[in-house]
């Protein structure tokens, strides 16, 4: 049995779902980004539990199969970013459809419906949030941040830095952590 999980962005996520479903002795099989599969259903007493904590931990148990599919989109193009290998010409609607079985027209239609942005400024705003993660810790330049996140230069993702952020890059960092959003906040 899969449960679908809103928010679910990182890696603590991940850890903290799966202590959640312990503690209720639900026994997940594997927990992934926006997934648990677990070996039996649940009782009504435990989904209601679960629930509960979830919620007070910042997750939601989706049930409805549009949000279900977002969230599957969602998780996919944020495994993507943190990764740091975007290839220069990465595809989203070819990444999407191959791991979706789903035409892209479908997906990009659902997205914008559900959540009011395109797919692919999602993907910026992954990608950027990604940027100020990097140039906060300084644990690369702007020109590695550039080739690890597919951008085609520096100028180009500079641009696109300001326009989202209204900051420079440089400038950005000078401020070292101003208003960074959590993954779950985008």
């Amino acid at each position: 049995m899969n449960l679908y999980i809103k928010n679910m962005v990182c890696n603590r996520c991940i850890m903290v779902v799966k202590q959640e479903l312990e503690n209720l002795k639900l026994k997940p099989l594997k927990v992934s980004m926006g997934e648990a599969e677990l070996s039996k259903q649940p009782s009504v007493k435990q989904m209601q539990q679960l629930n509960s904590r979830l919620l007070q931990l910042g997750f939601e148990i989706l049930d409805d199969k549009k949000q279900k599919q977002i969230e599957k989109i969602k998780s996919l193009l944020i495994k993507k970013v943190q990764s740091g290998d975007v290839e220069e010409h990465f595809s989203i609607s070819e990444y999407l459809s191959n791991f979706l079985h789903k035409d892209y027209s479908y997906i990009s239609r659902l997205f914008s419906e559900v959540e009011g942005i395109t797919v692919e400024q999602f993907f910026i705003l992954q990608k950027i949030e990604k940027v100020k993660e990097w140039l906060v810790y300084g644990e690369l330049n702007l020109s590695e941040i550039s080739f690890r996140l597919g951008y085609s230069s520096v100028a180009h993702i500079s641009a696109q830095f300001k326009k989202i952020t209204g900051l420079t890059p440089s400038h950005f960092k000078k401020l070292g952590n101003p208003q960074r959003k959590s993954l779950d906040e985008l």
